[in-house]
């Protein structure tokens, strides 16, 4: 069973600073494949639509028939793990810094892959090279493998126990693999929107050591607020994103300490192009939705990116609400989607830049919320209970990429499918 994770103390000055170093990212670009499922939480394996036959590792043909014709399927990752040893010396720096680490062989069970065409049958389910989560017991016993990312932002296998263990987010490559809020300080960039407030009190449930909440326009009393403010883990910092002076001055404050930043500042308007003569409420959308993000990842991202390995607590993440409508333009909030457009390209350049440190950006894009500029859309909508449990889901889990709700999960499915279709449903109103 897995050690409780104690509140790790606080860091001694005078010792170093561990840098932040990543295990062997180069993969073949068949394998990045692993990567985009567990970017998505899905852990998918190729198979053959011409014989069945199950691949690993991920290859250009089939090993059994030598068909190209090899589909990325989910898989249950349910398995037996058949063999194990404990890794105690290293060349690669990155596991040295982390030893001892555990590693096993698991076979997967045979039969019809998740979600396949029933009747399907499969030849020759293939044995898997994975990490083992520390609660798994001696081999020969049940596990099931997750598709997971590791700090260079590459897929990874891991096999965790049959069934969940007490305290099994604290096991030691476990928390590696992931961004758990628990005894993490994390800063919510804006606390008095509906979203904004959920999100504190999920990060407190899920064990935060300290939540920094972003406060600006002090004289405005918003519903809820003052609840927030009175929680002990809760302390108020001023922040107005679409001032600089503010961001820097926010940043300089507590930006050395921040280990987790979710950025829930947004503003949101439902009109189209030519609803409302004007671009002041498109120049507030972008000023917030996408300068807003800008002046945060130049003031916030330096410092956290210098501290992507710094003890137990070491800064983990960066968390982007963008919307759905930042992949295909919804015409009746044609502006908002446009400035969502612009916050998901940044956060895809923030990404690129940031893995390399092994801060993980995870980028959410929700359907419809239901908050007042979203009144007269009709059911589901999204909730901001339901989208913070989402965001403390995918730090727990390790997922990058989240679609919560089922108009987003629909949505994405279309677009991967065919965008231009996607788009010409939208514009008819569909």
């Amino acid at each position: 069973m897995a050690t409780p994770l104690k509140k790790p103390k606080r860091k001694n000055p005078v010792l170093r600073t561990r840098a932040p170093m990543l295990p062997p990212a180069p993969r073949s670009r068949i394998s990045l494949g692993l990567t985009s499922g567990a970017a998505r939480g899905v852990f998918e394996l190729q198979v053959c639509r011409d014989c069945g036959a199950v691949q690993y590792p991920p290859r250009e043909a089939c090993r059994v028939c030598l068909s190209d014709r090899l589909d990325w399927t989910p898989r249950s990752g349910a398995g037996e793990l058949v063999a194990h040893t404990t890794l105690r010396h290293a060349m690669e720096n990155y596991f040295r810094e982390r030893l001892p680490w555990r590693l096993g062989i698991v076979k997967l069970d045979s039969g019809q892959a998740s979600g396949g065409p029933p009747g399907q049958s499969e030849s020759g389910t293939p044995s898997l090279i994975v990490h083992v989560h520390g609660d798994c017991a001696e081999p020969p016993c049940r596990v099931r493998v997750r598709a997971m990312l590791d700090r260079a932002g590459q897929a990874v296998l891991l096999a965790l126990p049959e069934k969940d263990t007490p305290h099994m987010s604290d096991d030691p490559q476990m928390r590696e693999l992931t961004c758990n809020p628990k005894f993490r300080k994390v800063f919510v960039t804006d606390g008095k929107n509906p979203v904004g407030q959920a999100v504190v009190r999920a990060m407190v449930a899920a064990g935060s050591d300290l939540v920094w909440v972003g406060e600006a326009a002090p004289w405005k009393k918003i519903p809820g607020f003052e609840e927030i403010k009175a929680l002990p883990e809760v302390t108020v910092v001023d922040l107005d994103v679409t001032n600089p002076d503010s961001v820097k001055r926010c940043a300089g404050q507590i930006g050395p300490k921040v280990d987790i930043l979710v950025n829930t500042a947004e503003q949101h308007r439902a009109y189209t192009v030519g609803g409302r003569y004007g671009t002041e409420n498109a120049r507030a959308e972008m000023e917030i939705n996408y300068f807003g993000l800008l002046r945060l990842a130049q003031e916030f991202g330096p410092v956290m990116m210098s501290r992507g390995a710094d003890t137990e607590t070491n800064a983990v993440a960066w968390v982007n609400i963008l919307s759905i409508f930042a992949l295909a333009n919804k015409p009746d909030q044609s502006t908002f989607s446009a400035s969502k457009a612009a916050a998901h390209s940044l956060a895809q350049a923030m990404r690129a830049g940031m893995h390399k440190t092994g801060v993980r950006v995870i980028n959410l894009y929700p359907g419809p919320l239901d908050v007042e500029w979203n009144q007269e859309l009709r059911p589901p909508k999204v909730t901001p209970a339901a989208l913070a449990r989402a965001i403390v889901a995918a730090l727990q889990g390790g997922a990058e990429d989240v679609y919560p709700g089922d108009i987003a999960k629909d949505w994405y499915e279309r677009w991967r499918r065919d965008p231009k279709v996607l788009e010409r449903e939208l514009a008819q109103g569909e």
